[in-house]
């Protein structure tokens, strides 16, 4: 299995016959306002632009995942991208409606914990809860997958979400072979962090059975983490071994 980082939460998972796109924030750099004004400076979003092999990965796209509908998962550009080459997308059951009223090819739906057919294995919708106190609230529902497939190592993209129970379950649980976690802390101007903090991030290394993706990092200007304290903090703690935290644009080989 071959991970694609592109950007932020924007991944495609290569396997044997299918090519996943998972999150699809394509825009040019600047396309979306600062998610912050006050907290962070207000620079507009995304602060980087699309590494240069993005075109030739998208170009081999079979299928596409949506975790959420915030602009920093899927873009105008994102949408465009889909509903022009007709991908299948696969999304939770509560954004159906939101997604196909955009013109999207909504091929399957799911709602949390229940086991779904998938390219011959399985997917298994996951809650996600977006943030710390009440501005989870305000944040929406959040949908994380755990997906297994014939041949391939068990992969769970846990999405926008802090550490919960849900996690916890799917990491002792399922054990997953690959875990993909949002490490950017991101923070609006008003409530508590929208992901994991630090010290949740390092939880969920530890219990996480073999390989993490840390992404999410270093494209918005409310996520205030970078990839040399995160990559930092798991060396004092003794887990960098089994991270990868990739650049814009590089392939991790699973």
């Amino acid at each position: 299995m071959k991970l694609h980082h592109l950007r932020n939460a924007t991944l495609v998972i290569e396997t044997e016959t299918d090519v996943i796109l998972v999150d699809p924030m394509l825009g040019k750099r600047k396309t979306i306002p600062p998610f912050t004004i006050f907290r962070y400076k207000p620079h507009r979003n995304p602060l980087v632009a699309l590494p240069k092999n993005t075109r030739d990965i998208l170009s081999r796209v079979t299928i596409c995942l949506i975790t959420h509908l915030h602009t920093d998962h899927i873009d105008k550009a994102g949408e465009v991208f889909l509903r022009r080459k007709s991908i299948p997308v696969i999304c939770s059951a509560k954004d159906e409606n939101a997604l196909s009223a955009r013109g999207l090819n909504i091929l399957q739906t799911l709602n949390y914990w229940e086991p779904q057919e998938f390219l011959g294995g399985k997917i298994i919708g996951i809650p996600a809860i977006h943030g710390y106190g009440f501005i989870a609230k305000l944040m929406g529902n959040v949908m994380g997958f755990y997906i297994e497939l014939p041949n391939e190592k068990s992969i769970y993209i846990s999405s926008d979400t802090v550490f919960t129970e849900h996690v916890q379950k799917v990491l002792v649980e399922f054990k997953p072979e690959i875990a993909v976690v949002a490490c950017g802390t991101a923070r609006l101007d008003i409530g508590q962090p929208l992901l994991m903090r630090m010290n949740d991030i390092l939880k969920f290394v530890a219990l996480a059975p073999k390989y993490i993706l840390a992404n999410h990092l270093e494209a918005l200007n409310h996520c205030p983490t970078k990839r040399s304290e995160l990559r930092l903090a798991l060396e004092e703690n003794n887990l960098l071994d089994k991270v990868s935290i990739p650049e814009d644009g590089e392939i991790v080989l699973y």
